[in-house]
């Protein structure tokens, strides 16, 4: 029986109140299976850590995190603990730059119960691939007295493995029944020569993958047709900026990012880890909506069955992600956001009477 080892980072904010009801339903569902094990190392890290020791990322807690099978994480940073240049202490980026983290996975999957804003989202379920190491992120920019530079990076070898993570994933969702096979490539190639090389790359992967229609938009666009033709996209893949823009409005087609999980998957790493924050103006409180970190959980138990050929552990993973998804659909039990007024510890319990 295999034992997977997982690290896990609390962070900051609310997420120690969003992580221990879904380690619960983790150890839980390992008891009931039977069929797998898994165990937690608890690493410190985030902005409080930076606060008390003065290091947001120790290099002991990403040693372990390297060792792992894989990273759960639930949020880091907080709005007053900042570096000396006044930006925000963000270690999960870090973490993505360290184990070379380069497709960042974010589903857009509406089900019913959720509040999503639009009525042709009723029923979506695609998924946006952010290019998660290079892009707008991949410098440090320089800042003068009267100017400010960024520098944009695209490189063949990550765009290669990004798009080919891309067209793995739409051949996946088509053999599930989960998507016709295509794949978007999102980019500003009409303007910017940096994205016109990103889609050129794009289409050489593209010509390896016959089976997968390959199409492009341009990113402004994009944030058009989701909003109003979202059911003309399977799977998206994008620069960094542009990714992480797009993926916050897919988070709000679905009703919020209460609801949205995401992924950071390289060669031989993934962290797994809720889009939202930390939420620091309601943390302590016990309302925090646990949602979207079960769900990254879930697709952590689903990545972990792909890797190691364990189907009772992908099956696991689609059945905590059911779970959910019949939680919100019965709407008994509602979190703040969702209009009600269920505590986390609330929401997560009927998770787990929903798993039996």
């Amino acid at each position: 029986m295999p034992d997977f080892r997982i690290a896990v980072f609390e962070g900051d904010g609310i997420g120690r109140e969003i992580m221990a009801p879904t380690l619960r339903l983790l150890d839980g569902m390992a008891r009931q299976s039977q069929t797998w094990r898994m165990s937690f190392d608890m690493l410190p890290g985030g902005a409080q850590c930076y606060s008390e020791t003065g290091e947001a990322l120790p290099a002991a807690s990403v040693e372990t995190a390297r060792r792992a099978d894989a990273i759960l994480l639930a949020a880091m940073g907080l709005p007053d603990v900042r570096y000396p240049d006044g930006t925000e202490i963000t270690p999960q980026i870090d973490l993505r730059k360290i184990l070379g983290l380069y497709a960042g996975v974010r589903p857009v999957r509406v089900t019913p119960g959720l509040p999503t804003p639009l009525a042709a989202a009723r029923d979506l379920d695609f998924v946006l691939i952010r290019e998660s190491t290079e892009g707008l992120f991949a410098s440090v920019g320089e800042v003068e007295a009267d100017e400010a530079r960024e520098t944009l990076k695209i490189t063949r070898a990550v765009t290669e493995k990004v798009s080919r993570f891309a067209f793995d994933l739409a051949r996946q969702r088509k053999a599930d029944g989960r998507g016709p096979g295509r794949v978007t490539c999102v980019d500003k190639a009409n303007v910017f020569p940096a994205f016109a090389f990103f889609r050129s790359v794009f289409d050489d992967v593209a010509r390896e993958y016959p089976d997968i229609e390959a199409t492009h938009a341009y990113v402004d666009a994009t944030a058009l047709w989701m909003v109003t033709q979202p059911g003309r996209f399977d799977v998206m893949v994008t620069e960094n900026m542009f990714g992480d823009i797009l993926s916050d409005l897919g988070a709000g087609l679905m009703g919020g990012l209460g609801f949205a999980p995401s992924a950071d998957i390289g060669d031989d790493h993934a962290v797994f880890q809720p889009c939202h924050g930390t939420a620091p103006d309601i943390a302590g409180r016990g309302i925090a909506n646990p949602f979207a970190m079960i769900l990254s959980a879930a697709m952590m138990l689903d990545w972990l069955g792909e890797t190691h050929g364990h189907s009772p552990l992908r099956a696991d993973g689609a059945r905590l992600r059911q779970a959910v998804e019949r939680v919100i659909a019965e709407g008994r039990v509602r979190t703040a956001d969702m209009g009600g007024t269920a505590t986390t510890d609330e929401a997560a319990a009927a998770v787990a009477e929903a798993l039996g």
